[in-house]
């Protein structure tokens, strides 16, 4: 296959670009026919493979983090449209977080990934389209791979996103959950599925689920499947610090759906809104707030496994 690597050198705390020469030989061993790109702002990444995908390359690579895999998803689309529905999703996890590989149960080795990219095969693949309200009161649109969530978790991504992660992913992420929630209270959030009757409910936090994990390794939806045309929900209300500090193994393990304060759902499309600042995480970006409205769009693309 034609394929295009679109590159973030920050990820892996810079790593990635340090060591580029070195691993684009590795590249070129695995795969001839590649081109590759380094982003260099936000949302680059998805710049990038939108004109990827316009010159004829038939698989689009992104190395880094969850952050790059959404934006290299975003290049997929154009005008609310798949732009050639026969290009697939290459996957190389250099990231901090690495929650989309999780549900895969992709490692983080570097020629296992290559090799995944040179001689795997494409399965159809859901992806999210979340419209929603930026900080500056204007009408947002954005692609997600794996999950959006709000509430305490896009306060989580304000915190994560200040620091080095030089601690590595689960750490980051879990010093970060512990700041937010000592300054977070649930928020009364009104929620509508599949265009249905809105019911308020209060919110720590509610992830529309693609994929199973979040969080630096939170398993917030088990069941969740990436092909089966439907997301995932999972509510989380009334939890507290003690909770995450005392009962994190069943977060990490997915035994927290059994907890009273644990509530699961499916949908195909799911609205939210409230009266008080709600935050977004999209893929471990934190793009505005509420209100919002998610629709899940059924084998969107291709994802190369």
């Amino acid at each position: 296959m034609k394929t295009f690597f679109v590159v973030n050198p920050s990820s892996a705390n810079g790593s990635t670009g340090k060591r580029w020469a070195e691993l684009q030989a590795k590249v070129a061993r695995a795969i001839p026919d590649f081109d590759h790109a380094f982003t260099q702002r936000p949302m680059h990444a998805a710049d990038l493979a939108r004109e990827a995908i316009h010159q004829g390359y038939e698989c689009v690579v992104a190395v880094g983090g969850d952050g790059t895999i959404n934006e290299v998803t975003n290049g997929f689309f154009e005008n609310g449209a798949v732009i050639n529905p026969k290009a697939a999703l290459g996957v190389v996890s250099r990231g901090t977080g690495g929650d989309f590989r999780k549900t895969f149960g992709w490692d983080t080795d570097f020629d296992q990934a290559l090799q995944r990219v040179a001689h795997g095969t494409n399965v159809p693949f859901d992806v999210g389209l979340l419209e929603f309200r930026t900080h500056d009161g204007q009408t947002g649109r954005r692609y997600f791979a794996n999950i959006c969530s709000f509430g305490v978790s896009g306060v989580v991504d304000q915190e994560v996103n200040r620091t080095s992660k030089a601690l590595g992913g689960k750490l980051s992420f879990m010093f970060a959950s512990a700041k937010a929630m000592l300054k977070y209270d649930d928020r009364k959030v009104r929620m509508s599925l599949d265009g249905g009757p809105a019911e308020e409910v209060l919110v720590t936090t509610l992830a529309v689920a693609n994929g199973k994990y979040f969080g630096g390794g939170m398993k917030v939806a088990p069941d969740a499947e990436v092909s089966d045309g439907v997301f995932d929900v999972t509510l989380w209300s009334g939890y507290g610090l003690m909770d995450f500090a005392l009962k994190q193994g069943s977060i990490y393990s997915g035994e927290h759906v059994n907890w009273k304060g644990t509530r699961r759902l499916k949908c195909k499309t799911f609205s939210a809104e409230s009266a008080q600042e709600v935050l977004i995480d999209c893929d471990g970006e934190q793009p505005g707030k509420l209100p919002c409205k998610m629709t899940i769009l059924p084998s969107a693309i291709f994802l190369r496994t």
